[in-house]
């Protein structure tokens, strides 16, 4: 078979076993293993569980089980609440200021956490019910913690970071430091169409008042003394110090990225034991039991794709492909913007960890030659994935805020985060237009 039909069997394959429903990890397995059959020498299938295991065995992989850990123990708290509750009695008295605080919470709470889903449930479930008692539309309150759970995989320290750097052979702390810029940005562009789409929904309440009389909760006002404000601050102090410490301890170089997971899992350990008792085998139990089967289920995916794209590699299918993109001659900008739109497709059936490990292989060379900086499209990327995990058809956080408020209708909940989407379209063209937006900080700091 000549090796562009190789090519296609191997594209067509992938496509087949994942539509029919298969896990991820084990379709891009079997399409491995079949391949390593029919193309491969017999004595390369003796050494698959070699392969897997040195895969594997990659010590900055490490750190992903214990960030997943660190992310759990925040995750199984109240922290998630108490977060949001701290800063919706600060920020109360700015119009919007319940859905800027939502915002504001998620961003916060995804750097601790380190993953969207868990975000979404932790913020959502206290917000979510906050925003809808005080006359803010389901749809809109949806889409403020959609929105907001994405930066979990944006902002440090982010797991589908931590294998785009694997993937691209890039440095781990930079590709961290450079998603603060753009996290903060969007997290800023998140709060400003809060305020706005408050004020929104405020006047067509007025003006439903005027009509019939009766007042929305929108337009009821409320107030927090200072003494409250300070105790609410008492409990998020902890857990944004764990946050701020393991950003030093990383980047001043006192520890590797698996220490400093480390550091950060059994701190956060400490902390709710301490604050919210949860010490006792029965409350832990859970914890544990829950990392163990994400960090499972993660490593498999990540495992198999990389022996998926080990296969590919042997075959000359990602060097075939990435020759055939160059070979086009297309200009830098529509090189991007067409690896960009390939990335957006993929995110309408994959993850981003899924995305990352089987496309890097074929776009990351074509990328370098056009003389784009891996660590900006790094970020540039996990922006575009973002998207993914809030539009249809397959958008997860989607469906983690249908599961924790079933009553809003599943339109209601897409209608809810199209604004997001538009708006993370903008923060990719801005980043293109402004790379600085991402590399300053890691040129600032790291050199």
């Amino acid at each position: 078979m000549p090796q562009w039909g190789i090519g296609v069997a191997y594209c067509a394959a992938t496509l087949i076993v994942l539509f029919s429903g298969m896990p991820i990890a084990f379709a891009l397995g079997v399409v491995a293993l079949t391949f390593m059959i029919l193309f491969m020498p017999a004595a390369s299938i003796d050494t698959l569980a070699q392969n897997f295991y040195e895969e594997l065995a990659n010590v900055i992989i490490l750190a992903i089980p214990l960030f997943i850990l660190k992310g759990a123990a925040i995750g199984r708290s109240n922290a998630g609440k108490d977060l949001y509750s701290a800063l919706h009695a600060w920020l109360y008295r700015i119009p919007g200021g319940l859905g800027v605080a939502n915002t504001v919470a998620c961003g916060l709470f995804a750097a601790m956490a380190g993953s969207s889903p868990a975000t979404c449930s932790a913020i959502g479930a206290a917000g979510i019910p906050e925003m809808r008692a005080r006359g803010y539309s389901g749809g809109f309150a949806a889409g403020i913690i959609a929105a907001g759970g994405t930066l979990g995989i944006l902002l440090p320290p982010s797991v589908t970071m931590l294998l785009y750097a694997v993937a691209a052979e890039v440095s781990l702390g930079k590709l961290f430091l450079a998603g603060i810029g753009p996290g903060l940005l969007l997290m800023t562009m998140f709060a400003v169409y809060a305020m706005l789409h408050y004020r929104k929904e405020k006047q067509q309440a007025l003006v439903q008042a005027e009509r019939t009389g009766i007042r929305s909760a929108i337009l009821h006002e409320e107030s927090y003394t200072f003494a409250q404000k300070l105790r609410m601050i008492g409990w998020v102090v902890p857990f944004v110090s764990i946050l701020a410490g393991v950003m030093v301890v990383l980047y001043a170089g006192w520890a590797t990225p698996s220490e400093t997971a480390g550091v950060g899992a059994v701190l956060a350990l400490a902390v709710i034991s301490a604050m919210y008792g949860i010490w006792r085998p029965s409350k832990v139990m859970p914890i544990l039991s829950g990392t163990l089967r994400e960090s499972t289920m993660l490593l498999m995916i990540i495992g198999m794709s990389l022996l998926y794209s080990y296969v590919m590699s042997y075959l000359q299918i990602s060097q075939s492909a990435a020759a055939w993109i160059i070979s086009l001659n297309l200009s830098k900008w529509l090189l991007l913007t067409a690896i960009l739109l390939f990335v957006v497709v993929l995110g309408f059936f994959l993850p981003p960890v899924s995305i990352i490990l089987m496309t890097a292989p074929i776009i990351l060379p074509p990328l370098k030659a056009a003389g784009f900086d891996l660590i900006w499209f790094g970020v540039v990327m996990t922006i575009v994935m973002e998207m993914g995990l809030i539009h249809p058809p397959v958008g997860l956080n989607i469906f983690v805020i249908k599961n924790i408020a079933p009553d809003i209708p599943l339109g209601d909940i897409m209608r809810g985060t199209l604004p997001f989407v538009g708006l993370m379209a903008l923060a990719v063209v801005l980043a293109c237009l402004i790379p600085g937006l991402a590399t300053w900080l890691p040129d600032l700091i790291m050199g």
